[in-house]
């Protein structure tokens, strides 16, 4: 797998500059540019911070064959993932309504 190219799509697809990643996940700019470049491999601790800046799951970002996903729709993944049954179950039902009336 290719760390440094998985990084610079994702960073890429949600539109961020690596100065703002920098900032964002607390890792210096030529730091995370080292990185991006290949010339360093990230610390587990680098990475954690950088997936997390970029609102990335671990599982979401060693996924090989998981197709694109946009970054509004994983961020609602992520809402959904930290419902109840209950809520979730509410909420579907609530997208199942919201399908009909379109």
């Amino acid at each position: 797998m290719n760390i440094s190219g998985k990084l610079v799509n994702l960073r890429n697809q949600q539109n961020i500059s690596q100065y703002k990643l920098a900032k964002l996940s607390g890792v210096s700019q030529a730091g995370l540019s080292d990185i991006e470049l290949g010339k360093k491999q990230p610390t587990v601790h680098t990475l954690e911070k950088i997936l997390q800046a970029l609102n990335i799951s671990w599982a979401e970002f060693f996924a090989e064959d998981l197709p694109d996903i946009p970054p509004d729709i994983r961020s609602i993944i992520e809402i959904v993932k930290r419902l109840t049954p209950t809520q979730r179950e509410a909420l579907q039902h609530f997208l199942e309504t919201l399908q009909i009336t379109k």
